[in-house]
């Protein structure tokens, strides 16, 4: 639901909902300063923003390998999308499975500067305990 259909492009963004647009096609990344007068945030999928970017159908056993969200093009992306919605004030999220799976990944996207990651609950303690080490915290 767009901003829009609640109050004035532009206004202060409510106190009692938040809405983030979608940004699982290469389009709403492309086109994210004009979503950023709408939204309050942007939500990556990364499996589908994957897919879509490389051309890659993640289920394929033939192209399966070629799926990565560490490609340069989809992190590419994350990083136009993060600079883009933050110069604007707007927060950029991320979910998908790679962050529960990869503490790698999550310390690129805790160093790119996302502001928050949506897991499933059974990884959620391991993900805090990889969001903690890229900070520099604890756990």
């Amino acid at each position: 639901m767009s901003r829009g259909t609640w109050s004035t492009p532009g206004s202060t963004p409510s106190r009692w909902y938040r809405t983030a647009s979608p940004a699982e096609i290469p389009a709403n990344i492309l086109l994210a300063e004009q979503f950023a007068e709408r939204f309050d945030g942007f939500s990556i999928g990364s499996n589908d923003l994957t897919q879509l970017t490389l051309g890659v159908d993640r289920d394929s056993d033939l192209l399966a390998h070629l799926f990565d969200e560490r490609d340069p093009a989809v992190t590419r992306s994350i990083e136009a999308l993060m600079a883009t919605a933050h110069a604007a004030g707007r927060t950029v999220g991320l979910c998908g499975q790679r962050p529960s799976n990869d503490p790698d990944f999550t310390r690129y996207l805790v160093d790119a500067g996302i502001d928050s990651v949506s897991v499933v609950p059974d990884s959620f303690a391991a993900v805090k305990q990889h969001v903690a080490a890229a900070e520099g915290g604890a756990g």
